[in-house]
């Protein structure tokens, strides 16, 4: 089997950190890069035997994932947050692939599954996900500062198996992560030059609820799945809503 490093960025992720890296055994080298974290996970982490090390985030998430590339000894790199798990499927399938690769290929992609609140998401905004997660090492980088994108040149290749994903164990601790989350998306749309406009306030929620809900079957997801609904909505009325208070105040500053 080729050389494959696991990179998890994490911040105060005692409750996950254990689980996600018992997942990932099997790979040759396993690097967390720690944001500060208040609670035990550095040292959890260094008991369970992975290489961590500490550096504050900058509220850029793409700066954290190309020094993580930068840490990383193997070949091939494989991203993975605290509360994802990479199932036996998963495993042997990358373990497969990456051994049969020739030099034109460059990465893969693969489908990640929600489950919240015991119970798996199948439809709505989060139901097709996939995500470049492996890589080979120089062939790329990490862009945006949220909502990042690995530009990996090269062939990519979706994989069949899922990752599992278990975000938001409680909607409390969903919000302050969409209120996080918000801050830096409003933050980065500003520097970007990006103009809000009213209609965007007021209508781009709604509509985006109407497409998750009904023509994305999120209905099908049950009550979890009005709940995910909604507050992704929310997540667009509150990038908005900040970007426009951002602007606001720069003018009355002015």
């Amino acid at each position: 089997m080729q050389n494959i490093s696991a990179v998890i960025l994490t911040k105060n992720e005692e409750k996950n950190i254990v689980d996600c890296i018992e997942t990932l055994r099997w790979c040759n080298e396993i690097i967390v890069i720690d944001d500060e974290s208040s609670d035990r996970t550095v040292e959890i982490a260094r008991k369970n035997r992975a290489t961590v090390f500490i550096r504050s985030l900058g509220n850029n998430f793409s700066d954290q994932r190309n020094f993580g590339i930068s840490k990383s000894e193997g070949p091939w790199i494989f991203f993975v947050d605290a509360d994802e798990r990479v199932t036996k499927e998963l495993r042997d399938e990358i373990i497969e692939q990456i051994a049969k690769s020739n030099s034109s290929d460059h990465g893969f992609r693969i489908r990640r599954v929600d489950n919240m609140w015991g119970q798996r998401l199948n439809h709505g905004e989060t139901g097709s996900v996939t995500l470049l997660r492996i890589g080979k090492k120089g062939y790329g980088e990490w862009k945006r500062s949220i909502h990042e994108i690995w530009n990996l040149k090269g062939k990519i290749t979706k994989l069949n198996s899922n990752l599992t994903h278990f975000p938001h164990q409680s909607i409390t601790e969903f919000l302050k992560e969409i209120n996080f989350y918000t801050d830096l998306r409003a933050t980065e749309l500003n520097s970007n030059g990006k103009k809000v406009k009213v209609w965007e306030i007021a209508f781009y929620p709604f509509a985006k609820f109407i497409y998750n809900y009904f023509i994305k079957l999120g209905f099908l997801d049950g009550i979890p799945g009005l709940i995910v609904t909604i507050i992704m909505s929310m997540h667009s009325f509150m990038v908005r809503g900040k970007l426009w208070q951002i602007q606001t105040l720069r003018k009355e500053n002015i």
